[in-house]
């Protein structure tokens, strides 16, 4: 009879210590490739914390490279930190590139809903940026506007200024040439041009614009005749007339009384010269 066939222990025994080895090895690996993320994930927390932002985001970084199943959570984190108010190099851009990324590659992620909203809120905060930014373009290309003709009143108010000094010395020649040619002895008033002409031995010295009544030309000024103003000067009498004082050139004479009388007027008042207020245009 045949003896059954016995395999020996030995053998059979070593494999089935290497199938248990393997599979003890396997799990003590996943278990500390998990104690390792926790603590990456800490050190990237410190860092944050620590205000070292750059050093924060490559340590989340590394994370998504070695624990590719931790990945949502350090992209979430890495979105934060590219947005984040206090990081001076913040970039919104990438910081919706992780949440978008978040988004596709983890569909079934805990932070899809939170990445969500925080892209949402992320994009309205961009529009609020670009929007302040035009505005402030806007208030500094204005200030530039406001410089600019700051400088070009400056630049006026000097050549004013200028003007002003050329007026006074032809002034002061003026009266030295008066003083050569003899005193002012006539006034001549063209009504129809609004000008007043100084004559000193019949050669007119100085001309001036002048402001006259609506209808200077005319005869007639409501019931008051108007009288050509041409002669010798009758009087330098300060009078005040319409809370003004002024010189009485041309007073009122015997014929114009007569003239005023055939025509039915007022011959009027003496004629005076003095100033108007600012913005007076008669």
């Amino acid at each position: 009879m045949r003896k059954p066939r016995i395999f020996p222990f030995e053998p059979f025994k070593f494999c089935i210590c290497l199938l248990m080895a393997s599979m003890l090895l396997s799990g003590c690996s996943h278990f500390n490739d998990g104690r390792q993320a926790k603590t990456t994930f800490a050190e990237a927390n410190d860092l944050f914390h620590q205000g070292s932002y750059t050093a924060s985001l490559n340590k989340y970084s590394e994370i998504t490279e070695k624990y590719p199943e931790k990945a949502d959570r350090a992209l979430f984190e890495m979105g934060i930190i590219y947005a984040h108010p206090k990081n001076d190099q913040k970039d919104y851009q990438k910081s919706l590139e992780c949440f978008q990324k978040l988004i596709k590659e983890y569909p079934e992620s805990e932070y899809r809903q939170n990445s969500e909203m925080v892209i949402f809120n992320i994009r309205n905060v961009v529009l609020k940026d670009e929007t302040i930014a035009a505005q402030q373009m806007q208030i500094e290309t204005l200030q530039h506007k406001v410089q600019g003709k700051e400088n070009e009143i400056v630049t006026l108010q000097k050549k004013i200024e200028a003007f002003e000094k050329k007026i006074e010395a032809l002034e002061k020649k003026f009266f030295d040439y008066a003083i050569q040619k003899g005193s002012v002895d006539r006034i001549l008033i063209e009504k129809s041009t609004r000008r007043l002409m100084l004559i000193s031995q019949g050669e007119v010295l100085k001309s001036y614009k002048i402001a006259l009544g609506e209808t200077p030309s005319g005869q007639r000024n409501g019931k008051v005749i108007t009288r050509p103003l041409r002669g010798p000067m009758s009087s330098m009498q300060e009078t005040g007339t319409a809370g003004f004082t002024s010189p009485c050139i041309f007073p009122i004479k015997q014929r114009d009384k007569k003239r005023a009388k055939e025509l039915g007027v007022s011959p009027g008042g003496d004629i005076m010269i003095h100033g108007i207020k600012n913005g007076s245009r008669r």
